[in-house]
C-alpha cells in the first residue's frame, strides 16, 4: 500500500511535471478522432465543409507540422524563462513556476491537436475523407494560436520581479488561510504546553537525506492514539535531514511497524516546497531583494518592490495567533504530538535581517523597510510588537554606522511606502526612548 509521503511526492511530481499534462491532451486528441471517425458517416454535414482527399491530407499534413513546430517553440520560451528566472530572481521560484495551469494548458492543446490530425492523416484516401475532422482540426489551430498568444504574453508581464513577488506572496497568504503550516485545526490545540510524553523515547530515524516537506498530523495522531504513543518532531517542515539523522522521538514502545509507517506520513525532497510551509514563499521574496541589492545588479527599487509584497505577507503572518510549538493532546490529556513550528520572531528575522543588511548603504531601501516596519507595528497582535520595534532599533543602528554625513543619515532615517520620492514620515524613535505609556 502506498505511503501519505510516497503519495505526497507522486502528487508533487505530476503538479511540477511538464509532460503529464500533455500526455492526457494526446491521449484525448487520439480519442477524439476515433469518436469522429465513426460518426463521420452519420452526420449530413453542409456542402461548404466537404474537402476532397488532396486537400484533406495537405491541411491535416500542415497541421500536424504547425503543432510540432509550436511545442518546439513553447519549450524554447520555457528553457529561456528558466535561464532568466535562475539568472535574475531565484531558482527557488522555479518551483512555482513548473506548476503554471496554463503552460500546461498550452502544451495539452498542442499535444492534442497534433494527435487528433495525425490520426485523422492515417485515414485519408479515396472515397475515405473526415470532412468533419477536417473542419475540427482548422477550428482547433485556430485557438491554439489565441492560447499562444495568452501563454507569451502571460510570461512576458508575470517574469517581472514585482509580478513574481506579487505571486508568491499570494500563494504564501494562500497556504497561511488553510492552516497548513498548523500541526492540527486551532480547535483542537491546547496551548504550547499540554500533556506529557510517557515512556522511553525510541528515535525515528529517515532511510535518506531530503528536506522536509510535509507531514501527515493527522495520520499521526490517529496512530499514536491507536497505539498510546507520543511523536515529537524534532524538526519542521522546510528543515534539511540527513540519511540515518532522527527525525522524530516515538515514546511509548513502538514496534518495527509502527515506525515504518510513521516514517512513510513525513514526505522528504530534494528541496523545499510551500504546501506546508509559507516561510519558503519569504524566502524567495527575500533572496529576489537581496541579489537585487548585490554590487552586480546595484537595483535598490526592485529591492523597494520586493519590501512591499515581503510586508503584505509578514502582516498576514503577524496578525494571527500561532504557538510556537503545535501539541495534540487526546480526550484523556496525554500528549500525542508535539511538533515546532515557526515563531513571529523566526519570520520576521527571515524577513528582514537579510535585506538590512545587504542593504544598508542603499538610502531608498532603508526607508522602505522602516516604513513596513512601522506599519507591522500597527497592525499585528500586540504581543509581537517588541520584536518588530527590535528591528527598528537595529535599522537605526545600521544607518547610524553606514551614514557618515548628517543630512544623508537623516534622509535615511525616514520612513518612505516608496522607497525615495513618496512623503516621508520622521523616524519613530526606539521603544526604549519612547515617553511611557505612549505607543
Amino acid at each position: 500500500m502506498l505511503s501519505w509521503a510516497a503519495a505526497f511526492r507522486l502528487r508533487q511530481h505530476f503538479r511540477q511535471s511538464l509532460w503529464a499534462v500533455p500526455l492526457l491532451g494526446a491521449v484525448v486528441g487520439g480519442a477524439l478522432a476515433v469518436a469522429d471517425l465513426r460518426v463521420e458517416d452519420h452526420l449530413a454535414l453542409p456542402r461548404e465543409w466537404s474537402y476532397s482527399a488532396s486537400t484533406a491530407s495537405s491541411v491535416l499534413t500542415t497541421v500536424s507540422g504547425a503543432m510540432i513546430g509550436l511545442l518546439g517553440l513553447v519549450v524554447t520560451v520555457g528553457v529561456l524563462v528558466v535561464q532568466m528566472a535562475t539568472g535574475t530572481l531565484s531558482p527557488r521560484f522555479m518551483r512555482l513556476w513548473y506548476r503554471d495551469r496554463l503552460q500546461k494548458l498550452v502544451l495539452a492543446a498542442f499535444a492534442a491537436t497534433f494527435a487528433f490530425s495525425f490520426a485523422l492523416l492515417r485515414e485519408v484516401g479515396p472515397g475515405s475523407v473526415p470532412h468533419l475532422g477536417v473542419t475540427v482540426a482548422g477550428v482547433a489551430v485556430s485557438v491554439d494560436l489565441v492560447l499562444l498568444l495568452l501563454y507569451l504574453d502571460r510570461f512576458v508581464h508575470a517574469l517581472r520581479p514585482v509580478a513574481v513577488a506579487a505571486a508568491v506572496a499570494r500563494s504564501g497568504l494562500a497556504v497561511l488561510a488553510d492552516g497548513a503550516d498548523e500541526v492540527v485545526p486551532p480547535a483542537r490545540r491546547r496551548g504550547a504546553v499540554v500533556g506529557r510524553a510517557r515512556g522511553r523515547a525510541t528515535p525515528l530515524l529517515s532511510t535518506r537525506a531530503g528536506a522536509i516537506q510535509a507531514f501527515d498530523a493527522q495520520g499521526i495522531v490517529a496512530l499514536a492514539t491507536r497505539r498510546d504513543l507520543t511523536c515529537v518532531l524534532r524538526c519542521t517542515v522546510g528543515d534539511f535531514v540527513t540519511a540515518g539523522g532522527v527525525m522524530m522521538d516515538v515514546h511509548g514502545g513502538p514496534s518495527p511497524r509502527d515506525l515504518r509507517r510513521l516514517r512513510g506520513m513525513v514526505a522528504l525532497g530534494h528541496e523545499r516546497t510551500i504546501d506546508q510551509d509559507p516561510a519558503f514563499a519569504v524566502r524567495i521574496i527575500v533572496d529576489i531583494a537581496i541579489r537585487a541589492l548585490s554590487p552586480a545588479v546595484n537595483d535598490p527599487t526592485t529591492a523597494t518592490q520586493m519590501i512591499n509584497h515581503l510586508g503584505a505577507l509578514l502582516e498576514g503572518v503577524g496578525s494571527r495567533a500561532q504557538s510556537e510549538r503545535g501539541t495534540v493532546v487526546d480526550a484523556d490529556g496525554y500528549l500525542r504530538l508535539a511538533a515546532p513550528t515557526r515563531s513571529w520572531d523566526d519570520y520576521l528575522d527571515l524577513g528582514v535581517s537579510e535585506i538590512r543588511q545587504y542593504g544598508r548603504g542603499s538610502p531608498q531601501t532603508c526607508r522602505r523597510l522602516r516604513a513596513m516596519l512601522t506599519d507591522l507595528d500597527g497592525v499585528v497582535l500586540p504581543a509581537r510588537r517588541p520584536a518588530v520595534r527590535r528591528h527598528l532599533a537595529a535599522l537605526d543602528e545600521v544607518v547610524r554606522l553606514s551614514f557618515g554625513d548628517g543630512d544623508e543619515r537623516r534622509f535615511a532615517l525616514m520612513a518612505d511606502r516608496q522607497g525615495v520620492g513618496g512623503p516621508s514620515r520622521p523616524s519613530r524613535p526606539p521603544a526604549a526612548e519612547r515617553a511611557p505609556g505612549r505607543e
